[in-house]
């Protein structure tokens, strides 16, 4: 699970987001946390999340509010959007979730 930094505030997560990447994961968000006042994940890239994932991205969310810093998850995949939606966590999150152009497409009839 690679997650790769696209800007100063700006993280990509790039893969699965399972119970086999989590302790990586959550490794290098907690440091990011640290580094920055304003984080954004963009989760485009996530093909596959698991509760464990979600923990993770729960997990952080909590950590930058306690910590008093800004986080957003953005560009939900559409594994993503149906896990949240699935929990109904959708709201908790609180992020704009938006559906892509090909991700649009492909739901068309």
């Amino acid at each position: 699970m690679p997650l790769n930094r696209v800007s100063a505030s700006r993280l990509r997560v790039e893969g699965d987001l399972t119970i086999y990447e989590a302790v990586a994961l959550k490794a290098a968000l907690m440091a990011a946390l640290v580094d920055s006042p304003m984080l954004e994940i963009d989760l485009s890239d996530v093909g596959e999340i698991d509760t464990a994932g979600l923990q993770i991205l729960l997990l952080i969310k909590n950590e930058a509010e306690s910590r008093g810093r800004d986080i957003r998850f953005i560009q939900h995949s559409p594994a993503v959007r149906e896990v949240l939606e699935m929990c109904d966590l959708a709201a908790l999150f609180g992020d704009a979730i938006v559906i892509g152009r090909h991700d649009a497409a492909a739901e068309a009839p």
